[in-house]
């Protein structure tokens, strides 16, 4: 099964992304095709033994029309111009249909107050109104009439149909009463050209707001590609060259001099500098860098000259990876959006529905009961005591029609989920998508890993005690020697202490690692056990009261003890340490204020977990956990009804990340923990998981607020549009007055959107 994404180009609704989702289940090989509204993309998986990028996107140009463009790399030029030109088209509609509309408004409203006195006699005409409302039809409604033929030929509705409906009506209406005054539709007099023409001109209007406020969705992602750096530095075959960033090879030497940018990602070779990485990280303090330390492209070099070794290049640089993570994240959709989804998707047959019961109510039964002669519609030229039954029935089915597209609806989720990712990836927060989102406004336990997590996970010798026949020297070169096939933190430390000493490792002729207790190797013909209780004990190997009482000694103080014995008999403990992060203890002690219930997991000892936990004040643990029971354990407390969110590092905590409702990862864990987890955490610093439960909390009541106003305002504008409020009021809404709200009810939730861009971290 692969998976690509692709850019779509001439959506007008988020009617128009449920249409391509709809055809693509019609489409043979596609698995699942999710398409985002708001940000004109899409991504869809498919088996490449069926079908192909070039099948599926010509399916969907040529049932419904849109733009498909598959397998480029964002080309922010490129969009750019697309966007321009989208947004001059709108803003060209626009501005021809207010100079027709306005004169048409003028001449149908010309027997109103003072406009006879300069708006000519002709302008009135019903033949010069058509000859003028015509070329609107023609050029700025012609993408609602195409629109809505594009969907019905192939089986699917859209926001066009409610527009071309409404207009199309209030247009035939006109030219009928123009053509044959004598048929009984209200005559000459009343023409509708100007209701057909204020639709038109208000809901372009509408739509070209509309493109303006929905290009700040993807306005993280332009910024983030936009620090690319187009050309670099190489040093080859000794000659410095430069050359485009596309033609660097992993491996390649790379000078930077202050000033400019990493160009890609990499270890540096030599040089000393600090850089300026709060593009990435939101850090604004610079970090000192050295050799061997990593640099990140796009970041920037303050003050040395440096050169550094590409180790990422391509699409694998962190900058790359991050706008990807981003991008994935906000075609991801929540629960709430689905539901959004379904209901725009039914949307538009129950309005049609309902406005064709709206015309039978008003025309068999409400014209005669409620009606008030005098009457008329708000920003209109129809007066009621001047319209036949059938064309007040038909109006009130036209504004109902017009005011109830479900733009807002399908708006609602996905601009704020964008605003949302991007404002976390802005501070070093990635977070994969909406669901994500969601499931961290909802999270009651964090479940917090020792080592990596809460400590720095580089753990340093502190003790070696001798219980046998060996001295301290002798204990740490076994110890070292066994830990060479190991890649364990403490096997680590143990070896870094031992290289401190000059202690010569011995070769290894066996290696056994036993997970969560230790291992097991043969050194020099003797067999040596270095691990924990549990270790001895299933090798029936005895501690003594006083190794006992050394071990506990050592573990009351928050270190790991481990036990070297050789040939079955106890030669010494050797005592690690892993020291806390800075942070820990703020972040944990701001979670606990916050409401949640915070557990560290660990597989040490319960009086070294007890130990470290008493430091950063943590009362629930969960000690001596193999690393397979990890998610056993997140899977306990979920059946205990609680929302479980994981933060490791480690390739161990994959399983647990996965099980947890939200499985938070730290950037500098290990590539299968971040992939993992729902969020991961850029700068290492667990204070930021704080602020990713805020910003969470943060979206989905922003989201919920965009469902609110949206479905009330359909709540409020249908029935009134329907006339609801007729009978006890006198006033109706007129279809202009409609497509004027229509228009705005999506603008104002993107622009409601807009204001998470305000949002400020909380800082502890």
């Amino acid at each position: 099964m692969k998976k690509e994404d692709f850019k779509i180009q001439g959506m007008h609704c988020a009617s128009c992304a449920t249409n391509i989702e709809n055809l693509s289940k019609t489409l043979p090989g596609v698995k699942s095709l999710v398409a985002n509204f708001a940000l004109q993309q899409g991504t869809v998986s498919f088996d490449e033994n069926i079908t192909n990028v070039e099948t599926i996107g010509k399916s969907i140009t040529d049932a419904l029309g849109y733009k498909i463009t598959f397998g480029k790399e964002r080309d922010l030029e490129e969009e750019s111009r697309s966007y321009q030109k989208e947004i001059r088209l709108q803003r060209n509609y626009t501005i021809f249909s207010w100079l027709l509309a306005i004169p048409i408004m003028l001449g149908t409203f010309r027997e109103f107050w003072i406009l006879s006195s300069f708006v000519p006699a002709f302008l009135a005409n019903s033949y010069v109104l058509w000859l003028l409302t015509t070329p609107l039809m023609l050029w700025p409604g012609r993408q609602f009439f195409v629109g809505t033929y594009r969907g019905l030929k192939h089986g699917f509705t859209d926001m066009n149909l409610l527009v071309a409906t409404g207009t199309g009506a209030a247009y035939l209406l006109g030219v009928v009463n123009t053509l044959f005054p004598n048929l009984g539709f209200g005559g000459s007099e009343v023409a509708f050209f100007e209701t057909a023409a204020l639709l038109i001109a208000f809901l372009v209007l509408g739509r070209y707001l509309e493109v303006l406020t929905r290009g700040k969705a993807s306005e993280a992602i332009k910024k983030l590609m936009g620090l690319k750096v187009k050309t670099a530095r190489v040093i080859r075959n000794d000659i410095e060259q430069e050359i485009s960033i596309e033609e660097i090879k992993v491996g390649d030497l790379i000078v930077v001099k202050p000033g400019e940018k990493f160009p890609v990602d990499g270890v540096i070779r030599s040089g000393y500098s600090a850089v300026d990485e709060s593009m990435i990280t939101g850090e604004s303090i610079p970090v000192e860098k050295k050799e061997k330390d990593a640099v990140i492209g796009a970041t920037i070099n303050l003050t040395g000259f440096i050169q550094f070794e590409a180790t990422k290049i391509g699409k694998d640089t962190m900058l790359s990876q991050i706008i990807k993570f981003i991008e994935d994240a906000q075609l991801a959709k929540p629960r709430i959006q689905k539901l959004a989804d379904k209901v725009s998707g039914n949307f538009i047959l129950v309005i049609h529905i309902l406005a064709l019961l709206v015309f039978l109510f008003w025309f068999f039964v409400g014209y005669d009961i409620f009606f008030v002669p005098g009457t008329q519609f708000l920003l209109s030229s129809i007066t009621l005591s001047t319209v036949p039954i059938s064309v007040f029935a038909v109006l009130l089915s036209i504004t109902v029609l017009i005011i109830s597209c479900p733009c807002a609806v399908g708006l609602a989720t996905p601009s704020a989920i964008a605003a949302g990712t991007a404002k976390g990836a802005q501070y070093g927060i990635l977070i994969k998508g909406g669901d994500a989102l969601e499931r961290a406004s909802k999270v009651n336990a964090v479940v917090l890993d020792k080592t990596g997590t809460l400590t720095k996970g580089k753990p340093a010798v502190t003790d070696i005690l001798n219980v046998g026949s060996l001295d301290a020297d002798q204990i740490l070169q076994i110890a070292a020697s066994a830990e060479k096939g190991s890649e364990h933190p403490l096997g680590t430390a143990m070896i870094k202490a031992a290289l401190e000493k000059d202690l010569v490792l011995s070769p290894i002729s066996h290696f056994q690692a036993i997970p969560g207790y230790g291992i097991e190797v043969v050194l020099d013909g003797r067999k040596v056990y270095l691990g924990n209780r549990q270790l001895m004990s299933a090798q029936k190997i005895v501690l003594d009261d006083s190794v006992e009482e050394k071990m506990q000694r050592l573990e009351e103080n928050g270190k790991t003890a481990m036990i070297v014995a050789v040939n079955g008999t106890v030669e010494g403990l050797i005592a690690v340490a892993d020291t806390l992060k800075e942070n820990s203890a703020a972040a944990v002690s701001a979670l606990q204020k916050m409401g949640f219930d915070v557990l560290m997991l660990t597989g040490d000892n319960w009086r070294t977990a007890k130990a470290i936990a008493k430091q950063i004040g943590i009362q629930n643990v969960l000690a001596e956990v193999l690393p397979e029971n990890k998610a056993l354990e997140v899977k306990k407390l979920q059946q205990q009804g609680k929302v479980v969110a994981m933060v490791g590092d480690g390739i161990n905590d994959a399983p647990a990340l996965t099980q947890a409702d939200v499985g938070i990862a730290i950037g500098s864990g290990s590539d299968i923990a971040k992939e993992a987890g729902q969020i991961v955490l850029v700068k290492e610093d667990l204070r930021d998981i704080i602020s990713a439960f805020d910003l969470s909390k943060r979206t989905m009541r922003k989201i919920k607020e965009n469902l609110f106003w949206a479905f009330i305002y359909n709540a409020l504008g249908v029935p009134l549009a329907a006339g609801v409020l007729y009978p006890w009021f006198k006033f109706l809404v007129s279809p202009e007055l409609a497509a004027l709200f229509m228009a705005f009810s999506s603008i104002s939730v993107t622009l409601n959107t807009l204001l998470l861009r305000r949002y400020k971290f909380k800082t502890i």
